[in-house]
């Protein structure tokens, strides 16, 4: 158990209290004015959260996947049926971010080093800024968009997230 205290600008309490509820289990926040009165004491309990354990293989994540060729097909006729600048579905951003990394994959297992990685990591940044912008029903478990460890692993992000989608497809 740790007891925190921060001193904060009155408009970062909110902000700071959310990435600390991301590191871990934490308590309700007490807050109370400094003496000068222009900024904020924040505190609050918190405990180490327990090992979560890894991203989902990209054996498990895929095993029930399309065949890639499929994915190519699908993720192609949903961009060509809607018009440039169309707002896409989650399930097209979630698709082609796992068709792009299962690519990438692919490619490392062979001994290929070229930009499918990146497109991939590109891809998946992408989702995760969909699924942050509340516009999505992401699984976010155990890590959510939001959390800096989606953004230090986009594409086990994305396999986290295809996971849960294609189980309950």
């Amino acid at each position: 158990m740790l007891d925190i205290r921060i001193i904060c600008d009155p408009d970062d309490s909110d902000r700071v209290h959310k990435a600390l509820s991301q590191v871990f289990t934490t308590g309700p926040v007490r807050q109370y004015p400094t003496r000068d009165g222009k900024r904020l004491r924040l505190y609050v309990s918190a405990e180490h959260r327990p090992d979560t354990g890894p991203w989902p293989t990209p054996e498990t994540a895929y095993a029930l996947a399309p065949s890639m060729v499929s994915e190519v097909g699908w993720t192609a006729d949903q961009a060509a049926r809607k018009p440039f600048g169309t707002h896409l579905p989650r399930d097209f951003w979630l698709r082609k971010a796992a068709l792009l990394d299962r690519i990438a994959l692919h490619g490392e297992t062979d001994g290929f080093h070229t930009d499918a990685a990146e497109a991939a990591i590109e891809a998946a940044h992408r989702l995760i800024a969909f699924d942050r912008d509340g516009e999505s029903d992401c699984h976010g478990t155990p890590y959510g968009p939001e959390n800096a460890v989606s953004n230090a692993d986009p594409r086990g992000y994305v396999r986290q997230e295809y996971t849960h989608w294609i189980k309950n497809q």
